[in-house]
Formats: structure tokens, C-alpha cells, sequence
């Protein structure tokens, strides 16, 4: 081979390699993820870094970038990660953020740059377009804890949750539920996330002598209140959200928790779902994965939730990947559009199905009721 036609063989060679990389990285799915892995929600949102680090290195088919960031548990934190994403990063869907104010800092930004948002932390129950909250909302699970109450016959009850929009969405459905279930609320109390004392509400919340006190809170600082509860004489029933179920909860709360009841997803206790349930597999094949990582006893349903984000973005990827191509409005879009019409799909914490006006699709076959003896998770019988 003479001098030029080597070089013309060479430079044909060079293009051929380079136009197949740009087609490969045009394919490429992008992710932006923001989770609170510090700051006062780091007990979920560490899970949740986690469990990213776990996925599969393809989206519905396609090769997938995850851009993971730290939102500190600060709302002004994640709007910034957001920004990042839809300005630099480009891209095609965002997971996150760990908490309430977190999240809708994340959707402010969504909403505008028209990307779909998967949230892990529940949102008020007005549907917005471009976010799908994925834990299951305020009301799906204050049904099952008032229910409980009835049965329980409980006559008062107490409220202390955290001050922000997590604590006071749960706050309006308490005031309604309470009123329609003819169980007087006696007292309401609210404290922050980084809060270090809840004694002035402790002391005013025991004065009022509930039959039972609710606090909606996360993470670890869910313990708080009822650690100084219990310290001041308190005897009554705890009910807390799902926002509480989590192990670090347990070592923080340590015999305070006792008889606790909360509801949450399934996957916290997967082995004790029986076999016919559709999610159990689901949950077992990923608590084998994390567990094995991070050891016997770590599981958190947190972390779950950000699993569940990559088995609903997979299904969806799939769906679309052959009608866009990542990186365009147009992708994101059909990824929107693909998300909300999920149906009957198994996730860890249950089986979803969306809707217009569903956007988190997780109903009253994906909670059950639990309680802590002996400082572990128990099914409530």
C-alpha cells in the first residue's frame, strides 16, 4: 500500500471511529440525581446514593450516565443541582431530591425547563405535570393510620411535625381526618428539621394528656419528639409517617420506639409478604443487592425508592428510545408522556400505575401497617 492510500484508509478509519462514538454518546441517556446524602436528611439520602451506585450501567436499552450530586438537605442546594442539570448537563430526566422542600426546590426548575421529574419524597396532592413524586402520598397512608385509631378506640390526639411543607401537608390532613373520625386533636405542635430540643412542645403536648400523639417527621430527627416525650411521663400511643421508617430511625430512637405504629411500602418488610405478592421478588432481588454491599441490616426504603425511579425510567426509556433520541425536548417529553401511563408494574414498595391524575401511583395495595418490637420492623397483625 503506497503513502496515499494508506492515509486515505487511515482517515476513513479515523471517521468511521469517530462518527461511531458521537452516535454512541448521542444515544447515551443522561440522569441528573440529587439526593440529601448530608445535612439533616442524610439517613435517607445516603441510602439512596447508594442504591444509584447499584444500577445497571443501561437505561431501557441505552447506555445511562448518572450526574450525582449532594443537596446538603437544603432547598436552595438542590434548585442550584437542578440548574446545573438543565443548563450544562442536559439531561433527559431528574431523580430527586431526599425530602419535601428539597424536592420541590427540584420541580420549580423541572417544570420550567420541561424535564421529567421522579421525586422521593411525597408532594401535596395537586398533580403537576412534569413531576412524579414516587412515595406514597399523605393521604393513602394517613387512611391507614386513622383506621387503626378507630379500632384502637382513640378519643385525643396530639400533633408535633416538622415546619416546613412536609409537616404542614401532614398537618392539613390530620386537622381533617381527625374531625371526620370524631377523634379531637387537643394540641399542635411543629419543630424543625435541625432542631437539638423539643422540650417546650414536649411539656405542652403531655399537659393536654392524648390518647395518643402523631408526629410527622424524617430520618432521624423523627426521633426526637418522641424521646423527649417519653422522658416527661408520656405513656400513650405513637403513630409517626412513613417519612420515620428507616434503621438509622430505630438506633437513634432506641427504646422510645417500642409499639411505634407507622405505615410504609412493602419493602422494608419483604419477607414477610407472602409469595403471591407480586412486589416480593422485586424487593428481595434488590435488598440481596444492597445488603450484600452494605451489610446485613442496612436496608432502607429510601433507598428503595430511588431503585423504583430506575425500574419506572427503564420501562419508560424503552417505551420511547426508538421514537427520540436522548438529549432533545423531544425525548423528554415522550419520557413524560411514557411515565404517566405506567400500569400494573412491580416495584419494591408495590405495584404502580399512573395516571393523569396519579402521578405517584402507588395506592392502598402498595402500604401496610407496621410496629417496632424490640427494635425491629414488624408487620402489624
Amino acid at each position: 500500500m503506497n503513502r496515499r492510500h494508506f492515509l486515505a484508509s487511515l482517515s476513513a478509519a479515523l471517521m468511521l471511529a469517530f462518527g461511531g462514538a458521537s452516535h454512541a454518546q448521542a444515544q447515551t441517556v443522561t440522569i441528573g440525581v440529587s439526593v440529601s446524602s448530608t445535612g439533616p436528611a442524610a439517613s435517607l439520602g445516603i441510602a439512596q446514593k447508594n442504591t444509584i451506585e447499584l444500577l445497571p450501567k443501561t437505561l431501557g436499552g441505552l447506555p445511562v450516565n448518572y450526574v450525582v450530586l449532594d443537596d446538603a438537605s437544603d432547598p436552595t442546594a438542590a434548585g442550584k443541582n437542578a440548574r446545573r442539570f438543565a443548563d450544562a448537563d442536559k439531561v433527559d430526566a431528574i431523580i430527586g431530591s431526599t425530602t419535601v422542600p428539597t424536592s420541590l426546590a427540584v420541580a420549580e426548575v423541572a417544570g420550567e425547563a420541561k424535564i421529567p421529574q421522579i421525586a422521593l419524597a411525597p408532594f401535596p396532592p395537586k398533580q403537576i405535570q412534569w413531576v412524579f413524586p414516587l412515595p406514597h402520598g399523605v393521604g393513602v397512608m394517613s387512611a391507614a393510620l386513622f383506621e387503626e385509631m378507630k379500632k384502637r378506640d382513640t378519643k385525643t390526639i396530639a400533633f408535633i411535625g416538622f415546619s416546613d411543607a412536609y409537616g404542614e401537608a401532614w398537618l392539613k390532613d390530620v386537622e381533617k381526618r381527625a374531625e371526620a373520625s370524631g377523634i379531637k386533636l387537643v394540641a399542635v405542635e411543629r419543630y424543625a428539621r435541625t432542631d437539638q430540643s423539643v422540650t417546650a412542645q414536649a411539656l405542652k403536648l403531655v399537659g393536654q394528656k392524648p390518647d395518643a400523639i402523631f408526629i410527622a417527621a424524617s430520618g432521624t430527627p423523627a426521633a426526637l419528639p418522641m424521646r423527649a416525650l417519653r422522658e416527661r411521663g408520656f405513656k400513650g400511643q405513637f403513630y409517626q409517617t412513613h417519612g420515620a421508617a428507616n434503621n438509622d430511625f430505630l438506633r437513634v430512637a432506641g427504646n422510645t420506639d417500642e409499639g411505634l405504629i407507622l405505615p410504609t411500602g412493602l419493602v422494608l418488610v419483604a419477607e414477610q409478604l407472602p409469595d403471591s405478592n407480586p412486589s416480593k421478588k422485586v424487593a428481595l432481588s434488590y435488598l440481596k443487592a444492597y445488603e450484600g454491599k452494605h451489610g446485613a441490616g442496612s436496608r432502607n426504603p429510601f433507598g428503595a425508592y430511588a431503585h423504583d425511579a430506575y425500574l419506572l425510567l427503564d420501562k419508560a426509556v424503552a417505551t420511547v428510545g426508538k421514537k427520540a433520541a436522548p438529549g432533545t425536548p423531544e425525548f423528554r417529553a415522550a419520557l413524560r408522556d411514557a411515565l404517566e401511563k405506567t400500569s400494573n408494574l412491580p416495584l419494591t414498595h408495590g405495584i404502580n400505575s399512573m395516571s393523569a391524575t396519579d402521578h405517584s401511583g402507588l395506592g392502598e395495595g402498595a402500604r401496610v401497617l407496621i410496629t417496632i418490637e424490640q427494635n425491629s420492623w414488624k408487620l402489624l397483625k
